[in-house]
């Protein structure tokens, strides 16, 4: 179990998460001397939204028809490295 966990997170969870820990701290402390708060960034997305909708559906529908032509291609192939990348770790730790 703990060697799953370990794979799911990219090594142990605790130090992953301190790791994740620090690296928040450091880049707060940069978004706050640069003087962005997290609502200025929700904001910034809200207003992206509201734009894009402004322009239009037609905008976001031909956008999301992109995305589901190319996940056709990229999540099954995606799927089978990740399977092949996990059978063949899994070969080479017995």
């Amino acid at each position: 179990m703990n060697n799953a966990l370990d794979r799911f997170f990219g090594g142990p969870p605790l130090w992953v998460l301190v790791r994740l820990a620090i690296l928040s701290l450091i880049v707060g402390l940069v978004l706050s001397v640069l003087n962005i708060s997290p609502y200025d960034i929700i904001e910034g997305f809200r207003n992206l939204i509201a734009h894009l909708y402004d322009l239009g559906f037609g905008v976001i529908i031909d956008a999301f028809n992109y995305f589901l032509l190319g996940a056709v291609i990229v999540f099954p192939i995606w799927l089978i490295m990740r399977v092949m990348k996990t059978t063949s770790r899994d070969r080479h730790d017995s």
